[in-house]
């Protein structure tokens, strides 16, 4: 069984940028993992990695990207 690699998006509940993108993800049909970093403390560690500011998408071959559309929650 093969498994396609996806995003994995780390935000906050309460996040507007946050927000922005899961929406604009969803409606284009774009599939990511979600991680909100204020339900869990180890995907709040896995998330400050990579920066301290949300959203935080990590691409399958490694590239970081933080905020969304030049928004950053």
């Amino acid at each position: 069984m093969t498994t396609e690699a996806i995003p994995t998006v780390y935000t906050l509940t309460t996040c507007p940028a946050c927000a922005s993108l899961r929406t604009a993800w969803t409606e284009r049909g774009i599939a990511f993992e979600e991680r909100q970093v204020d339900k869990s403390q180890a995907w709040l560690d896995e998330a400050l990695g990579f920066g301290g500011e949300v959203p935080i998408v990590v691409y399958p071959d490694g590239k970081v990207e933080i905020g969304f559309e030049d928004e950053i929650g």
